[in-house]
């Protein structure tokens, strides 16, 4: 059986890293070996990335939720906690969007969790 030599596929193989690292400066988008490197790492940066987003929004959407609650007088424990036991069942998305946009809206659930806890 003749010998395959392996050109090819290193050649694929490099344009491909090479295509990812397009855009980083010096050795970085040029030179395979760093390139590699550089790209691994930030294909682990954009993945932890990706899984912070959410958490960062979850943290936007209670802040919100709070500001607002608190100009209605209630915290926003409190505020979560009387929706669930009005049976009210928003996400915190919905609720963080109602804070901003819909005030009066808001108020009237801030009314009906304070009602349930006290």
């Amino acid at each position: 059986m003749a010998r395959v030599k392996g050109g090819m596929n290193a050649k694929k193989k490099h344009k491909r890293v090479l295509k990812l690292a397009k855009g980083f400066r010096g050795a970085r988008s040029k030179q395979y070996r760093i390139a590699k490197q550089s790209v691994m790492r930030a294909l682990n940066s954009a993945y932890a990335g990706r899984k912070q987003r959410k958490r960062q929004f979850r943290r936007l959407w209670i802040a919100r939720i709070n500001a607002a609650a608190r100009l209605n007088d209630i915290s926003y424990s409190k505020f979560m906690y009387g929706l669930k036991l009005a049976g009210i069942d928003l996400n915190r998305k919905v609720l963080s969007e109602m804070a901003v946009s819909d005030a009066a809206g808001f108020a009237k659930l801030a009314e009906i969790a304070k009602e349930k806890i006290a």
